[in-house]
């Protein structure tokens, strides 16, 4: 099974996302949004296949929708690296044209910090 590891962009993000829904809609709703962003990203480890590619977006990166949010990914050496999560309703390929090299050198930065630590 891959491993799935979240980058500090994502972790971020996370963060992010918790301190608006819980501003919004009460920490319940929070810590609901949040369940299922965990329940998600153990569902990619135990099927990396959900994993969808975006036409016109990128090669390399791969998607997963949460409820109303994108789960930014790459893939490598089998592992799976959560580089973003951004509102589905943004401009997605604008977007990650703008934010892919950076995103893929968090993923390479981290995926090196996780092999080398695996030897």
């Amino acid at each position: 099974m891959p491993g799935v590891y979240l980058t500090r962009r994502a972790l971020f993000d996370v963060d992010e996302l918790d301190r608006d829904s819980a501003e919004r809609w009460g920490g319940q709703v929070a810590d609901q949004y949040l369940a299922d962003i965990q329940a998600a990203v153990e569902r990619l480890g135990e099927l990396p296949s959900l994993l969808r590619s975006h036409e016109g977006v990128s090669l390399r990166l791969r998607f997963y929708r949460v409820r109303e949010h994108v789960l930014i990914c790459d893939v490598m050496d089998g592992d799976i690296y959560v580089l973003a999560i951004r509102h589905a309703r943004m401009d997605l390929p604008r977007r990650i044209a703008e934010l892919e090299p950076q995103l893929v050198h968090e993923a390479e930065f981290l995926h090196q910090r996780i092999v080398q630590s695996r030897e």
